[in-house]
């Protein structure tokens, strides 16, 4: 359904640059170290363990054991596209190519951080979908040919000023949602619920920005409507 409506809000919009970021979702129940886990040992006592969240690392929270979100957002209009789970060890770049796939001939332009400092994903986002990926380089790992032209292609200023826009697109839908759902932990244990269950978060969202937005109201203050109250 997510897929659906994001479709046809770039048909009849043309809002064609999209902004993409991971958030990372704490487990409920209790933390799986990570030498226990790969050794599959769950220590005697350990009771309400998520064994299917898996450990990943960002620079502004640290290490987290959980769950992943993936989300997408249409930047002109600061609609939110997708909002769905992903393992949260998974690398994020792979699945923005997948989740860019069902947009191919709708946008031309994808912004998002330091983790999609991909080669391969550059040019091929260029070649087969001739969408631009708009991305920091890694510290240390812009010295060769290929990063030059990706880090030349960024500081030019019109891209520039569309990179900017990460700022006020994806990075405060995704603090919307966890304000609105109160997603600092998992409501529900497991990969299967928490799939269906960031889905439904995701959807509920689409459904009531899509309201305020045809309505010409802010998308962004939609909390009470969500929630119903």
């Amino acid at each position: 359904m997510q897929d659906t409506f994001i479709k046809y809000f770039h048909q009849t919009t043309c809002d064609n640059v999209v902004s993409a970021d991971k958030m990372m979702v704490h487990a409920r129940g209790p933390v799986w170290h990570r030498k226990q886990q790969v050794q599959g040992i769950i220590p005697k006592g350990l009771r309400g363990l998520d064994t299917d969240g898996t450990w990943s690392y960002s620079r502004s929270v640290g290490w987290v054991y959980g769950h992943g979100t993936f989300c997408l957002v249409a930047c002109k209009n600061r609609m939110l596209g997708a909002f769905k789970w992903m393992r949260n060890s998974a690398n994020e770049a792979k699945r923005l190519w997948w989740e860019t796939g069902k947009l191919k001939g709708l946008i031309t332009t994808v912004l998002m951080d330091s983790k999609a400092d991909d080669q391969a994903l550059f040019f091929e986002l260029h070649r087969q979908r001739r969408m631009r990926l708009l991305t920091t380089a890694r510290k240390g790992a812009d010295k060769s040919p290929a990063r030059q032209r990706m880090v030349r292609v960024l500081k030019q200023k019109k891209n520039q000023r569309l990179y900017q826009q990460r700022r006020y697109t994806v990075e405060p839908m995704q603090g919307l949602l966890k304000d609105i759902f109160e997603l600092e932990r998992c409501w529900m244990r497991g990969t299967e619920n928490n799939r269906w269950l960031f889905a439904a978060m995701g959807v509920a969202v689409q459904m009531h920005q899509y309201r305020a937005w045809a309505a010409g109201h802010s998308t962004w203050a939609i909390k009470q409507e969500v929630l119903g109250r």
